[in-house]
């Protein structure tokens, strides 16, 4: 596995157990289709929360948020519509989320969680 894929993984289950330890539960993981993918799939409450994860070993070239671009929400938003549709939920709120995972050299990582990005 590429050092890139190591980290992903690892910022994923970070952000797991984050939106775990907060009450949300996990519905889904790495979903995809031909339009891409989507990280976590989660409900919080009587919301349906997308959630991308995004994981830098160090903010040399920025913090991980930076990375979720407008033509990013724009495809987690065709996305979400479409695990929506193949799911058969019909959830009263929806929103998208960004879990941004920075690794520390020793202890537990830095969690930066923005809500309701898109």
């Amino acid at each position: 596995m590429a050092a890139k894929d190591t980290v992903g993984t690892y910022g994923e289950q970070v952000a797991v157990m984050h939106l775990l330890q907060r009450g949300f539960v996990v519905l889904d993981r790495n979903w995809r289709c031909e339009l891409g993918e989507i990280d976590i799939v989660a409900r919080d409450g009587d919301c349906l929360v997308v959630v991308e994860v995004k994981t830098r070993r160090s903010v040399r070239f920025g913090p991980p948020t930076e990375a979720v671009t407008p033509a990013k929400l724009a495809r987690l938003r065709r996305l979400t519509a479409r695990w929506i549709t193949e799911s058969g939920l019909h959830p009263p709120r929806v929103r998208i989320d960004v879990v941004a995972v920075l690794p520390q050299r020793s202890g537990a990582a830095k969690v930066d969680h923005v809500r309701a990005v898109a």
